[in-house]
Protein backbone atom coordinates (compact mmCIF):
# COMPACT_ATOMS: atom_id res chain seq x y z
CA UNK A 1 0.00 0.00 0.00
CA UNK A 2 1.12 3.49 -0.80
CA UNK A 3 0.40 6.51 1.25
CA UNK A 4 0.24 9.95 -0.33
CA UNK A 5 -0.16 13.32 1.22
CA UNK A 6 -2.93 15.36 -0.34
CA UNK A 7 -3.56 19.09 0.30
CA UNK A 8 -6.89 19.82 1.99
CA UNK A 9 -8.55 22.96 3.37
CA UNK A 10 -9.41 23.05 7.05
CA UNK A 11 -12.20 25.11 8.70
CA UNK A 12 -10.12 28.27 8.81
CA UNK A 13 -9.34 28.09 5.10
CA UNK A 14 -5.74 27.13 5.68
CA UNK A 15 -4.33 24.31 3.57
CA UNK A 16 -2.85 21.35 5.39
CA UNK A 17 -1.47 18.05 4.17
CA UNK A 18 -3.45 14.87 4.95
CA UNK A 19 -2.34 11.26 4.56
CA UNK A 20 -4.48 9.07 2.31
CA UNK A 21 -4.00 5.37 1.83
CA UNK A 22 -4.38 4.09 -1.71
CA UNK A 23 -4.92 0.36 -2.20
CA UNK A 24 -2.45 -0.79 -4.81
CA UNK A 25 -2.35 -4.50 -4.06
CA UNK A 26 -0.51 -6.47 -6.73
CA UNK A 27 -2.57 -9.58 -5.89
CA UNK A 28 -5.96 -7.95 -6.59
CA UNK A 29 -8.16 -9.72 -9.13
CA UNK A 30 -7.58 -8.70 -12.73
CA UNK A 31 -3.98 -7.56 -12.26
CA UNK A 32 -2.16 -10.89 -12.69
CA UNK A 33 -1.69 -10.60 -16.45
CA UNK A 34 -0.66 -6.98 -16.30
CA UNK A 35 2.55 -7.53 -14.43
CA UNK A 36 3.66 -10.70 -16.23
CA UNK A 37 4.82 -10.50 -19.84
CA UNK A 38 3.33 -13.08 -22.18
CA UNK A 39 6.19 -15.35 -23.08
CA UNK A 40 4.41 -18.46 -24.19
CA UNK A 41 3.62 -18.38 -27.94
CA UNK A 42 0.85 -20.98 -27.61
CA UNK A 43 -1.01 -18.75 -25.18
CA UNK A 44 -0.78 -15.85 -27.63
CA UNK A 45 -2.03 -18.04 -30.49
CA UNK A 46 -4.84 -19.32 -28.27
CA UNK A 47 -5.93 -15.74 -27.52
CA UNK A 48 -5.78 -14.86 -31.23
CA UNK A 49 -7.89 -17.92 -32.08
CA UNK A 50 -10.48 -16.96 -29.46
CA UNK A 51 -10.56 -13.43 -30.84
CA UNK A 52 -11.04 -14.73 -34.39
CA UNK A 53 -13.82 -17.06 -33.20
CA UNK A 54 -15.63 -14.22 -31.42
CA UNK A 55 -15.23 -11.97 -34.45
CA UNK A 56 -16.68 -14.72 -36.68
CA UNK A 57 -19.64 -15.17 -34.30
CA UNK A 58 -20.23 -11.42 -34.30
CA UNK A 59 -20.14 -11.18 -38.11
CA UNK A 60 -22.51 -14.14 -38.48
CA UNK A 61 -24.90 -12.63 -35.94
CA UNK A 62 -24.87 -9.28 -37.74
CA UNK A 63 -25.51 -10.99 -41.09
CA UNK A 64 -28.35 -13.02 -39.59
CA UNK A 65 -29.90 -9.88 -38.11
CA UNK A 66 -29.58 -8.05 -41.42
CA UNK A 67 -31.31 -10.94 -43.22
CA UNK A 68 -34.06 -10.93 -40.58
CA UNK A 69 -34.58 -7.19 -41.01
CA UNK A 70 -34.83 -7.51 -44.81
CA UNK A 71 -37.19 -10.48 -44.58
CA UNK A 72 -39.56 -8.74 -42.14
CA UNK A 73 -39.56 -5.57 -44.26
CA UNK A 74 -40.46 -7.64 -47.32
CA UNK A 75 -43.21 -9.50 -45.40
CA UNK A 76 -44.62 -6.19 -44.16
CA UNK A 77 -44.81 -4.81 -47.71
CA UNK A 78 -46.51 -7.99 -48.93
CA UNK A 79 -48.95 -7.90 -46.03
CA UNK A 80 -49.99 -4.30 -46.69
CA UNK A 81 -50.43 -5.06 -50.40
CA UNK A 82 -52.70 -8.04 -49.70
CA UNK A 83 -54.33 -6.79 -46.48
CA UNK A 84 -57.77 -6.43 -48.03
CA UNK A 85 -57.60 -9.68 -50.01
CA UNK A 86 -59.82 -11.61 -47.60
CA UNK A 87 -62.48 -8.90 -47.47
CA UNK A 88 -62.44 -8.37 -51.22
CA UNK A 89 -62.70 -12.12 -51.82
CA UNK A 90 -65.78 -12.28 -49.61
CA UNK A 91 -67.30 -9.34 -51.52
CA UNK A 92 -66.82 -10.96 -54.92
CA UNK A 93 -69.99 -13.05 -54.34
CA UNK A 94 -71.90 -9.83 -53.71
CA UNK A 95 -70.45 -8.31 -56.88
CA UNK A 96 -71.59 -11.37 -58.85
CA UNK A 97 -75.08 -10.91 -57.38
CA UNK A 98 -75.01 -7.23 -58.39
CA UNK A 99 -74.16 -8.21 -61.96
CA UNK A 100 -77.03 -10.72 -62.04
CA UNK A 101 -79.39 -8.12 -60.54
CA UNK A 102 -78.37 -5.62 -63.22
CA UNK A 103 -79.11 -8.15 -65.95
CA UNK A 104 -82.46 -8.94 -64.34
CA UNK A 105 -83.33 -5.22 -64.16
CA UNK A 106 -82.96 -4.97 -67.93
CA UNK A 107 -85.20 -8.00 -68.56
CA UNK A 108 -87.89 -7.75 -65.88
CA UNK A 109 -90.36 -4.87 -65.52
CA UNK A 110 -92.01 -6.15 -62.32
CA UNK A 111 -90.95 -3.74 -59.56
CA UNK A 112 -91.57 -6.33 -56.80
CA UNK A 113 -89.03 -8.73 -58.33
CA UNK A 114 -86.52 -5.89 -58.59
CA UNK A 115 -87.08 -4.88 -54.94
CA UNK A 116 -86.63 -8.46 -53.74
CA UNK A 117 -83.44 -8.90 -55.76
CA UNK A 118 -81.90 -5.65 -54.56
CA UNK A 119 -82.89 -6.44 -50.98
CA UNK A 120 -81.19 -9.86 -51.22
CA UNK A 121 -78.00 -8.28 -52.57
CA UNK A 122 -77.91 -5.68 -49.77
CA UNK A 123 -78.51 -8.33 -47.12
CA UNK A 124 -75.70 -10.45 -48.54
CA UNK A 125 -73.37 -7.42 -48.54
CA UNK A 126 -74.23 -6.59 -44.93
CA UNK A 127 -73.70 -10.17 -43.75
CA UNK A 128 -70.36 -10.44 -45.60
CA UNK A 129 -69.10 -7.25 -43.94
CA UNK A 130 -70.44 -8.27 -40.53
CA UNK A 131 -68.62 -11.60 -40.80
CA UNK A 132 -65.39 -9.58 -41.12
CA UNK A 133 -66.12 -7.65 -37.92
CA UNK A 134 -68.01 -4.61 -39.24
CA UNK A 135 -70.84 -3.43 -37.01
CA UNK A 136 -73.08 -0.40 -37.58
CA UNK A 137 -73.36 2.19 -34.84
CA UNK A 138 -76.81 2.85 -33.34
CA UNK A 139 -77.05 6.61 -32.92
CA UNK A 140 -80.66 7.80 -33.30
CA UNK A 141 -82.37 8.60 -29.96
CA UNK A 142 -79.13 8.15 -28.01
CA UNK A 143 -77.34 10.93 -26.11
CA UNK A 144 -74.85 12.85 -28.22
CA UNK A 145 -71.33 11.56 -27.56
CA UNK A 146 -68.31 13.39 -29.00
CA UNK A 147 -66.35 10.13 -28.87
CA UNK A 148 -68.72 8.50 -31.39
CA UNK A 149 -70.65 11.27 -33.15
CA UNK A 150 -69.83 14.23 -35.33
CA UNK A 151 -72.53 16.90 -35.03
CA UNK A 152 -73.49 18.37 -38.40
CA UNK A 153 -76.13 20.70 -37.03
CA UNK A 154 -78.43 21.34 -34.07
CA UNK A 155 -82.16 21.79 -34.43
CA UNK A 156 -84.72 22.94 -31.89
CA UNK A 157 -86.94 20.15 -30.56
CA UNK A 158 -90.40 20.56 -29.02
CA UNK A 159 -89.85 17.77 -26.47
CA UNK A 160 -87.45 18.46 -23.56
CA UNK A 161 -86.44 14.77 -23.45
CA UNK A 162 -84.92 15.05 -26.94
CA UNK A 163 -82.48 17.85 -26.01
CA UNK A 164 -78.87 16.72 -26.26
CA UNK A 165 -79.88 13.55 -28.10
CA UNK A 166 -79.29 12.46 -31.68
CA UNK A 167 -82.42 13.29 -33.71
CA UNK A 168 -81.29 12.12 -37.14
CA UNK A 169 -78.34 10.33 -38.69
CA UNK A 170 -76.91 11.88 -41.86
CA UNK A 171 -74.16 9.28 -42.25
CA UNK A 172 -73.99 6.02 -40.31
CA UNK A 173 -70.99 5.31 -38.10
CA UNK A 174 -69.24 1.93 -38.01
CA UNK A 175 -67.13 -0.22 -35.70
CA UNK A 176 -64.58 -2.72 -36.92
CA UNK A 177 -63.91 -5.30 -34.23
CA UNK A 178 -65.30 -2.88 -31.59
CA UNK A 179 -63.03 -0.02 -32.71
CA UNK A 180 -64.59 3.02 -34.35
CA UNK A 181 -63.55 3.31 -37.99
CA UNK A 182 -66.06 6.00 -38.98
CA UNK A 183 -67.85 8.50 -36.77
CA UNK A 184 -71.59 8.95 -37.27
CA UNK A 185 -72.56 12.35 -38.72
CA UNK A 186 -75.68 13.34 -36.81
CA UNK A 187 -78.24 16.05 -36.14
CA UNK A 188 -78.56 16.94 -32.44
CA UNK A 189 -81.59 18.36 -30.67
CA UNK A 190 -81.23 21.62 -28.72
Amino acid sequence: MEEKEMPQNNRNGATEMTDYSINADENAAGTTHLSEPVTDETELEKTKAELAEQKDKYLRLMAEFDNFRRRTAKEKIEQTQTAGKEVITSLLDVLDDCDRAEQQLQKDNDINHVKQGVSLVFNKLRSALQSKGLKPMDSVNTPFDVEKHEAITEIPVPDESQKGKVIDEVQKGYYLNDKIIRFAKVVVGK
